[in-house]
């Protein structure tokens, strides 16, 4: 069993996979911190600094008018956070769409790197080994 595990794992797809989580958790974190550092505060002086965070309806339990999400949820109050919820949506649709054109330009350069390729000039192979038999008997015989 030790032995199928070692061949399992030795597998390129599965270290393909493991590199590719590997990566994709880094770019999840550069990706999180673009939307939150970057991309967020940019909407939000469009938007008048609006934040949805804090908005949510308390089912059951006792909270003071105008407390902050944290604080009803510290009270152990039930609270329906559908403003927590609308900005993660905001925020993957952002995501998403960074993502798309992440891939769109990716996409991009491999067209035009496989456009170079199909139009560069066929190297001239130069001459076969034949030939430069023939060109050395050739020149032998005018010697000789």
């Amino acid at each position: 069993m030790l032995n199928e595990f070692k061949d399992f794992i030795a597998k390129g797809n599965v270290m393909d996979m493991a590199v590719g989580i590997i990566i994709g958790a880094a770019f999840t974190a550069i990706v999180t911190s673009l939307v939150g550092d970057l991309i967020n505060p940019i909407i939000g002086l469009f938007t008048g600094g609006l934040d949805f965070t804090n908005n949510y309806v308390v089912l059951a339990g006792d909270v003071a008018a105008g407390s902050s999400l944290e604080a009803a949820r510290d009270a152990g109050a039930a609270v329906f956070a559908y403003g927590a919820f609308l900005m993660a949506v905001i925020n993957f649709l952002i995501i998403a769409f960074v993502v798309f054109m992440l891939v769109r330009y990716v996409n991009k350069v491999k067209a035009a790197a496989e456009t170079q390729k199909e139009e560069a000039p066929a190297e001239d192979p130069g001459p076969s080994e034949l030939d430069i038999l023939m060109e050395i008997r050739d020149q032998l015989a005018k010697q000789g």
